[in-house]
């Protein structure tokens, strides 16, 4: 702490108790003794100023250098706006010296009536406060802008009353350029995360062809058995109704025996109600097929997970071998809210990962199992394979990590899957079970019904 310098207080004159020529030896001894003793403190007293003064030289390039070094821009003003002193970092922005800076009212600085009309304002908000996050426009030599974000406070004097204020700031262009390309790239990922979904759904979907055909083929056929035979049947009522129009009774009553019209008008009900049944099968199987095919919406639904799994099952199932055996012992409600063809997406993805692992078996078999614990929905998908090597539960989960051959899968079903899972509040994890055989857990939050 610097101690406060105290000058040395001035001789007083004093009055010769007796003449000069009257004083003795002791008396001149006396007074050059009190001459050395003033002379000491002179000495004493200049080495003083002479400390205080490099202390105050220190002080001073230690402010300067700190001014100096910022990057944030200072402006020291008097209490009429006028600049007093700046930082380089100032005379940097505006290409302006700093002597040519100082001086000038601090509102010719700004580039624009706003930022003017704000600065304006200034002395006033100081009254009541700080000021902070205040963006202005800065007017540089060159005739450009450069928006700046401020914060102002008062500068007081010794005697405690306010001479001016200190503004402190920084430029908000670069900032906005780097936020701006930061938005842009968390667009751009989204973009291509939601891309790389779609492309593996439509894999996923690939490789549902085969079973989809066959669900199609069942319902197709049985439209196509009962227009034939509706065909069949028309031509037979021809004949007979050309009968009846004529109003030949003994040909319509032959007619009638020999073509089996009875029977025909029996069958003709079942034989509509079947091939709408049929239309209708296959109607809901191609709108389950552009569903799912679809680009997901935002919106969030309360959906049952137990026909998810049943649908998914049920689709992977018909493409996969006969031998294949998924035994469902999940609840027949469990309520979640999310993106239905999103989690139908992951329980396929879950399957499929599950026909896979089993390929080779004598067989293959499938359990899921779970329900309601704790407030979350659990579904578990316990194949019959070998398992998960330890070196790769921790991948799992990873993009592109694979033990595929080439061309048989694209390292994205369970990257993608856990993805989802994680956005819709839940969790999907991975192990091996005591039993043999690798299962995963998928977790959910129980929604509310009602």
């Amino acid at each position: 702490m610097v101690k406060k310098f105290q000058p040395p207080q001035p001789l007083r004159e004093t009055a010769l108790p007796v003449p000069v020529e009257e004083m003795g030896e002791d008396a001149w001894i006396d007074v050059i003794r009190k001459m050395d003793e003033v002379y000491s403190e002179l000495l004493q007293y200049e080495v003083a100023l002479e400390e205080k003064n490099m202390e105050l030289e220190e002080t001073h390039q230690f402010m300067f250098s700190v001014l100096t070094s910022m990057s944030d821009i200072v402006i020291v003003c008097d209490r009429f706006g006028r600049v007093e002193d700046v930082n380089s970092a100032m005379a940097r922005l505006v290409g302006r010296q700093e002597e040519d800076l100082r001086g000038m009212p601090f509102i010719d600085l700004l580039a624009d009536e706003d930022s003017r009309m704000t600065a304006a304002l200034f002395p006033t908000c100081l009254r009541d406060g700080n000021v902070h996050d205040c963006e202005v426009v800065l007017r540089a030599a060159d005739g450009g802008e450069v928006p700046v974000s401020l914060n102002c406070t008062p500068r007081y004097g010794t005697q405690g009353t306010q001479v001016g204020m200190v503004i402190v700031g920084r430029p908000v262009g670069e900032l906005r350029r780097a936020y701006q390309s930061l938005r842009e790239a968390h667009d751009q990922l989204k973009q291509a995360q939601q891309q790389l979904i779609q492309s593996e759904k439509m894999a996923s979907l690939g490789r549902l062809v085969a079973g989809v055909a066959h669900e199609l083929n069942n319902p197709i056929s049985f439209v196509l058995g009962n227009v034939h035979a509706l065909k069949r049947y028309a031509g037979r009522l021809k004949p007979y109704l050309d009968a009846v129009h004529q109003g030949n009774r003994e040909q319509r009553e032959q007619l009638r025996q020999e073509l089996r019209i009875d029977r025909i008008l029996s069958d003709l009900d079942p034989l509509i109600d079947g091939t709408i049944e049929g239309a209708e099968r296959t109607r809901d199987i191609v709108d389950g097929l552009k569903r799912f095919s679809a680009l997901d919406k935002e919106e969030a639904e309360v959906f049952n997970l137990a026909e998810v799994v049943e649908k998914a099952v049920h689709w992977v199932s018909k493409a996969g071998p006969t031998r294949f055996q998924v035994e469902n012992k999940l609840p027949r409600e469990l309520p979640v809210s999310g993106n239905p063809n999103q989690m139908q997406q992951v329980v396929i993805n879950l399957v499929q990962n599950a026909l896979d692992a089993t390929r080779g078996e004598e067989s293959p078999t499938l359990e899921i199992s779970g329900g309601i614990e704790n407030g979350r929905v659990e579904a578990r998908f316990h194949d019959s394979g070998r398992g998960i090597p330890a070196e790769n539960l921790t991948r799992v989960f990873d993009p592109f990590f694979t033990t595929k051959p080439v061309g048989k899968g694209t390292g994205l079903g369970l990257s993608i899957s856990y993805g989802i899972v994680e956005h819709h509040g839940g969790k999907l994890s991975a192990g091996n079970h005591s039993e043999g055989g690798a299962v995963f857990t998928l977790s959910l939050p129980l929604a509310k019904v009602g």
